[in-house]
């Protein structure tokens, strides 16, 4: 009985043996597959969010309140005035919508009269680089 349960410990060490190397771990071959358009877009994206909060901008805030209302007000806006883009801006716990991008304190205060004829609420605001 002790040469049968000797064989078949050396038998379950060998098939141990053999299990152990013919298994291997992760394989460090790592294959990425990146679209070029992901690239382009993520650059295109990085331009725009450069210029979005320059110190010497202006910008002109015409609502703030919960999301949905925000979202409509910008699609209201975006209608009317085409011309001028806008952007939603979180902080907590409002929803703020910014429109424009003027280099001037001149530039800004034109484009409030015409603004303040839709939206009465909307006042000229300079965002910093936080």
């Amino acid at each position: 009985m002790k040469t049968t349960s000797k064989h078949n410990l050396l038998y379950f060490f060998i098939l141990n043996l053999f299990f152990t190397l013919c298994t291997y771990g992760q394989h460090n071959k790592t294959t990425l597959i990146v679209d070029q358009k992901i690239d382009q877009i993520l650059k295109e994206k990085r331009r725009i969010n450069s210029g979005l909060f320059l110190n010497e901008a202006y910008k002109i805030q015409i609502f703030y309140g919960n999301s949905e209302d925000s979202k409509k007000k910008l699609n209201e806006f975006k209608k009317e005035f085409n011309e001028l883009d806008g952007t939603i801006i979180f902080n907590s716990p409002n929803y703020k919508v910014w429109v424009g991008n003027f280099k001037s304190r001149i530039e800004v205060e034109k484009a409030l009269t015409d603004i303040q004829k839709k939206y009465p609420n909307a006042l000229i605001i300079k965002p910093s680089n936080q």
